[in-house]
């Protein structure tokens, strides 16, 4: 399919979001719960070398994105890596990708609704979660109904707030550390206690890797919205320039001061009550201090579910473009929004939500499933960028990833490695009797789907 053939298939998006949108909108998609409440269950598996699996997780994310941009500036289209997977690696890769990506993302929702909700019981421990995680939900659904533009505003200040309180974070956490005002806490807690820097050894490192990835998934969204962005050969690269380095710094400094203010046995959790980075101010000794973090993460959790109903609606208005899915999804309104791809959406992140009411261990199951289908979406983007240097220039290109190939080569090799990991875990296996089975069934239908057309 040819560039003009896949834009014109999926036009009439309104190029609503500004450049500084779009920056804030990819750092709203990539910091959410992973970094407020899942990193807990990471510095529980890894400790203190949790920066290690942080930073290998970033490394993955980083080839993942610039190899994106690359394709995103020369196809700006909403249905983004889909289409990619479509047009370098042919129908069935495009019918899976999104698909699946769009079934990774209600999961993910629900369980950032879910978060949300346990960060409410800080307040108001005896209202059940469900009913947060339901409420929160049903906001966000009805703000992706309105104008490109509105959401773009909501995110950006979404993402202000917590880009704001993460930079406080850290400032206020370095004074703490090194003595500015008061007693220096030092750096003791990442190898004066037992075990070391590596307590859990190379294996609990490892498996803190499997939620630094699914700390920065949702990173991904900044090529979904080169549809609706004007001039993306320009502000795709910016934008992705100056979120990539932000996110590392944010993520490792961050997470650094949580373990060097408190002993990583006090933060690390494997069902999680309470986001580490609220019990770290709750010590600090500032008045308001963990009330005013709590208020911080909630509105991670809202941004993160307001950026990932964007994507999934976006990904049904492909399919539907593209024949995939019923056409009614596929049909704008005047605001230039699909909205009945929002409301289908709507219908399984509600559900998704409500697990909540049935077991405690909601995060953990959602976080779990939907990091299967983001692996695996990761991946096919990758391969798809393998595809498309072959029949594109590398010297014509507004974006270029270095090393090509051996990045590309090393991230698919990283990614299919925590796959692994995870199906053998017995945490994480659940992602593998889910999505195993999710995507037999995907590609049966794909093919009765070609039959029948």
């Amino acid at each position: 399919m040819t560039d003009n053939a896949i834009l014109e298939r999926e036009s009439g998006l309104h190029k609503g979001l500004t450049q500084r949108q779009v920056v804030m909108i990819g750092l709203g998609g990539a910091i959410g719960t992973g970094l407020f409440m899942g990193s807990s269950i990471a510095i529980g598996y890894a400790g203190p070398a949790v920066l290690l699996s942080y930073a290998i997780a970033g490394f993955i994310a980083v080839v993942m994105v610039f190899s994106l941009s690359e394709m995103a500036v020369v196809h700006p289209t909403a249905g983004s890596f889909g289409t990619y997977a479509e047009t370098y690696l042919g129908p069935w890769a495009g019918f899976v990708v999104r698909y699946t990506y769009w079934f990774a993302q209600v999961i993910a929702i629900g369980g950032e609704a879910v978060a949300a909700g346990i960060y409410m019981t800080f307040w108001f421990p005896t209202v059940p979660v469900w009913l947060w995680s339901l409420g929160f939900s049903t906001i966000l659904i009805f703000v992706n109904t309105r104008a490109v533009k509105n959401f773009g505003t909501i995110e950006y200040w979404f993402a202000f707030i917590k880009v704001t309180a993460i930079v406080l974070f850290i400032v206020l956490g370095l004074a703490q550390v090194f003595g500015i005002g008061a007693p220096a806490v030092g750096l003791h807690n990442l190898t004066g206690l037992p075990g070391g820097f590596l307590p859990n050894g190379l294996k609990g490192m490892w498996m803190g890797v499997i939620m630094g990835v699914l700390s920065f998934y949702g990173i991904e969204v900044i090529a979904v919205t080169s549809a609706e962005v004007p001039e993306p050969q320009v502000a795709i690269p910016r934008a992705l320039r100056t979120m990539a380095l932000r996110l590392f710094l944010f993520y490792i400094l961050a997470l650094g001061i949580v373990v060097s203010v408190m002993p990583w046995t006090a933060t690390g959790a494997k069902v999680v009550a309470e986001s580490p980075f609220v019990r770290v101010f709750a010590h600090s000794g500032i008045a308001y201090a963990a009330g005013i973090m709590n208020f911080v993460v909630i509105s991670a959790a809202l941004s993160s579910m307001n950026t990932n109903i964007y994507l999934c609606a976006r990904m049904l208005f492909s399919l539907a473009r593209g024949r995939y899915a019923p056409a009614a999804l596929g049909r704008l309104n005047a605001s230039g929004m699909p909205v009945a791809a929002v409301l289908l959406s709507a219908v399984f992140i509600l559900a998704s939500a409500l697990v909540s009411k049935f077991t405690p261990f909601a995060y953990n199951y959602l976080q779990g499933v939907a990091l299967f289908g983001a692996i695996v979406v990761w991946m096919m983007i990758l391969v798809s960028h393998l595809r498309f240097r072959r029949v594109h220039d590398a010297r014509a290109l507004a974006v270029r990833m270095p090393f090509f190939p051996v990045m590309q080569i090393l991230g698919l090799v990283l990614l299919a490695a925590v796959l692994v990991t995870m199906g053998l875990d017995s945490n994480w296996n659940i992602s593998w009797i889910v999505g195993v089975p999710w995507l037999v069934l995907l590609s049966l239908a794909y093919f009765v789907w070609k039959s029948r057309r």
